[in-house]
């Protein structure tokens, strides 16, 4: 077992410990990626880590066993379709001794068939809760590796953005301009995974399915992007307008500006989430474009491209120094354009670190 894996079981035993938690249980995805490094083919067949407050071990499908096994040293208790995964749920059970734990809590991304398995299996009186509170608390803190990761996407999704904006002109399609973007995404190395590039009346639709509308002169394009190396991924936001800026432009584009940096100001270690938001989020209201402001501040990033912390009017999650967030307020006007400036950005003990080293100011390409 390495060393990251055993430091993050320590961690989530201390947990496990602070909540009262007698059995964790995570199933193949990436909060079990985040604990051992890998996980098994997530299908149908039952497959959990079990953790107790002193144990672990797997319920593995014998099919994946010798795959699994050159990954980790955990104890497995295979079962096969054959024999079905109730006897070896009991014996793993009782190997970590978990058997009555009292609380359990169950990876809030697992199949349900899985985790009624695992409760059918436990003493009536067990009390199930899912696990926000134990894995997602200590993975919304990014360590040094974790940050060198998502810093290195960051590099390769601002040379894309910066393809994206080398190939923008009046005549070519949204598509066209996705497959440049993608095209740089994989020539360093990375998997495209999401490329919005929605021009003029599209850009007022915040997840728009880029398309075949060919981009006209005087079109504000919104461009956002995203994709994934190292198992981790990225994700930034830019505009960009095809000769001159539609009508209104300006105004809208800096109390957008205005409304990110008052987000990074209010985004301070001790600072619940929904502060964050607000700062946002009054900034577009008292400009009279509230109506226009249709979805979150942000939302945190790390293995999974959306994770907690999520940045919202209602989020009570207080802030920490090393969480990982977005922050992208917009104005979307139905018929006319869209305006969505987003960064990533680390929360470091003075503020915001963002990863992004592309200015947020308007791209202007010849028409």
């Amino acid at each position: 077992m390495g060393n990251q894996t055993q430091n993050r079981l320590a961690a989530l035993r201390a947990q496990m410990m602070a909540t009262g938690t007698g059995l964790l249980a995570v199933g193949p995805g990436s909060h079990m990626e985040w604990v051992l490094g890998f996980y098994p083919m997530p299908d149908e067949r039952p497959c959990l880590l079990l953790v107790s407050p002193t144990k672990e071990a797997f319920l593995m499908p014998a099919l994946n066993a010798d795959g699994s096994r050159e990954h980790t040293d955990i104890a497995f208790y295979n079962w096969s379709d054959d024999q079905g995964p109730d006897k070896a749920l009991k014996e793993a059970l009782e190997a970590i001794g978990a058997t009555a734990p009292g609380v359990v809590a169950l990876d809030e991304t697992m199949r349900a068939d899985f985790a009624l398995l695992l409760l059918h299996a436990l003493p009536d009186d067990t009390k199930s809760e899912f696990t926000p509170a134990t894995l997602g608390f200590l993975r919304m803190r990014k360590d040094a590796s974790e940050y060198k990761k998502l810093k290195m996407n960051a590099g390769i999704a601002d040379r894309a953005m910066q393809k994206a904006f080398a190939t923008l002109r009046a005549g070519l399609s949204e598509n066209e301009v996705a497959a440049e973007i993608r095209a740089h995404f994989s020539s360093e190395g990375a998997d495209p995974k999401f490329w919005i590039v929605g021009a003029g009346g599209n850009g007022a639709f915040p997840h728009h399915h880029t398309g075949d509308r060919i981009i006209q002169k005087g079109d504000a394009v919104v461009i956002d992007i995203g994709g994934r190396k190292d198992g981790f991924p990225s994700d930034i936001t830019r505009m960009a307008v095809v000769g001159e800026a539609p009508e209104g432009y300006a105004e809208v584009h800096a109390i957008v500006e205005k409304a990110v940096q008052a987000a990074i100001k209010a985004a301070r270690p001790g600072v619940k989430a929904k502060e964050v938001d607000a700062a946002a989020r009054s900034v577009i209201t008292e400009a009279g474009y509230g109506p226009y402001f249709v979805h979150r501040t942000g939302h945190g990033m790390g293995i999974d491209g959306h994770e907690p912390p999520y940045i919202t009017a209602t989020s009570e999650t207080v802030l920490e120094e090393g969480m990982v967030f977005s922050i992208e307020p917009g104005i979307y006007l139905p018929g006319r354009f869209g305006i969505r400036l987003e960064d990533i950005v680390i929360l470091r003990a003075d503020g915001p670190e963002i990863f992004s080293s592309l200015p947020r100011d308007l791209h202007t390409t010849k028409a």
